[in-house]
């Protein structure tokens, strides 16, 4: 049952004055993109009847196919806090549709969907809480991002220290106010690092926060004089920006699947499985998690990022995969590789559906603490990886898995022709 009814929505927008909505969605790579209409569209966009151009968003249709319509998802409603000269402006996340009336397989929500379809028919329900980390930096004269930040604060430092506990609140209201319940925020390890935790939500109520959450986190820096950036490891010498995620797994019930009040470290046999198969798979989902050349910049040893193939029960912190928590009745499974840069709803649809894949399968259990061998290294061979795992495909299906790969070869080819600042200042004058 949606959140809203259309009258409900007709109500708010009349109340609100809001004379503008944003039609919301992601292309491959996780950026957002939308249809801004005037208001006396909304009916048009409630019907599901907006176009627009597939062949120009990255990863969707071919140009002899190119007409996609979006179809606003009436739970997605929120009214934009940020209010403008001419009135506030809504918007709606959108499912999207091909001109046929299928959905369209190469749109990143509904690759999601369908592995939360799966979980439900087997009476399994995800609950997922992400830590999302990000960099505040000034900007210069003319308005464009550096690397720099004056402060020198660390991990959970106050605001004698903490320059930017102040943009940090106010994004956190704002999220608030878009209907995202933040648990706790505070500054992280390296200087201008922040974080902001979220409490449980659903698997794709958290992909739709986590898409909305970067937008209006950038949008209160900017109306600060900083930039706020996702990217991996901005800086060297520090650590980088994760993305971490805890899961719980409940039945139909509401119990928690992972717990078990006579299992080791509070865990069942079905958290074994449904760990065992995200390990199993996680070298090859690692392109989808860590996208960017620069995500293997952060997967260091001594940065707090994960090396490891492996899980750990405890303060770990260099495994893939921990269990924080020894509360037998709330046993919940963190994972610490992802990074900011990934697209939420392809990493949670990858992460679940290999867990799936571990309780459908029973994969063989993995002991605490031994290593199945490290991540990959650089993008090159996280590439190399993705492409050696049939499942990634079944998951992500055809589009998405072909046109995904495609741009990261690019990506990474262009890369391998750089000559960097680095090698110029270590090789110039010896040779």
């Amino acid at each position: 049952m949606s959140k809203y009814t259309k009258e409900e929505i007709l109500r708010i927008v009349d109340e609100e004055d809001v004379r503008f909505i944003k039609l919301q969605f992601t292309d491959m790579y996780g950026m957002p993109k939308n249809v801004n209409l005037p208001i006396g569209q909304l009916d048009r966009a409630l019907s599901g009847q907006v176009v627009f151009d597939g062949s120009s968003i990255e990863g969707f249709i071919r140009k002899d196919e190119d007409d996609m319509l979006l179809h606003p998802d009436m739970n997605t409603f929120e009214v934009f806090p940020v209010r403008g000269r001419d009135g506030a402006t809504a918007r709606f996340i959108c499912d999207i549709y091909q001109s046929d009336g299928q959905a369209f397989e190469g749109d990143p929500r509904y690759v999601l969907k369908k592995v939360i379809n799966k979980a439900r028919e087997r009476g399994i329900y995800f609950g997922i809480k992400p830590e999302l980390e990000f960099f505040l930096f000034n900007c210069d004269d003319a308005g464009n991002p550096t690397t720099n930040n004056p402060e020198v604060a660390s991990y959970f430092d106050m605001s004698t220290l903490d320059f930017g506990e102040g943009i940090r609140n106010e994004m956190v209201i704002f999220l608030e106010e878009m209907g995202y319940k933040v648990e706790s925020s505070h500054h992280e390890t390296s200087p201008g690092q922040h974080e902001i935790d979220f409490e449980e939500k659903n698997c794709l109520d958290c992909s739709d926060a986590l898409a909305t959450s970067k937008i209006l986190i950038k949008m209160i820096a900017r109306r600060s004089g900083m930039h706020a950036t996702f990217m991996p490891k901005p800086k060297e010498g520090v650590n980088g920006s994760g993305l971490h995620i805890s899961m719980s797994m409940y039945n139909a019930k509401g119990e928690n699947m992972f717990s078990s009040v006579n299992g080791e470290y509070g865990l069942s046999e079905d958290a074994y499985a449904f760990m065992s198969g995200i390990l199993s798979h996680i070298y090859g989902m690692s392109l989808i998690l860590n996208p960017l050349v620069n995500s293997y910049k952060r997967i260091l040893p001594g940065y707090d990022a994960p090396v490891d193939i492996s899980w750990s029960a405890g303060t770990n912190r260099g495994s893939f995969m921990r269990i924080p928590s020894f509360n037998k009745e709330n046993i919940f499974i963190e994972l610490r590789s992802p990074d900011p840069s990934c697209n939420p709803y392809l990493a949670l649809a990858l992460i679940l559906a290999a867990g799936l894949d571990g309780l459908e399968n029973r994969k063989e259990k993995l002991e605490e603490g031994v290593s199945m061998g490290s991540l990959p290294k650089n993008l090159g061979e996280a590439i190399e990886a993705y492409k050696k795992d049939e499942f990634i495909k079944s998951v992500l299906g055809e589009t998405i898995y072909n046109k995904y790969l495609e741009a990261k070869i690019h990506e990474w080819d262009g890369y391998k022709k750089q000559v960097t600042p680095w090698e110029v200042q270590e090789y110039l004058y010896k040779y």
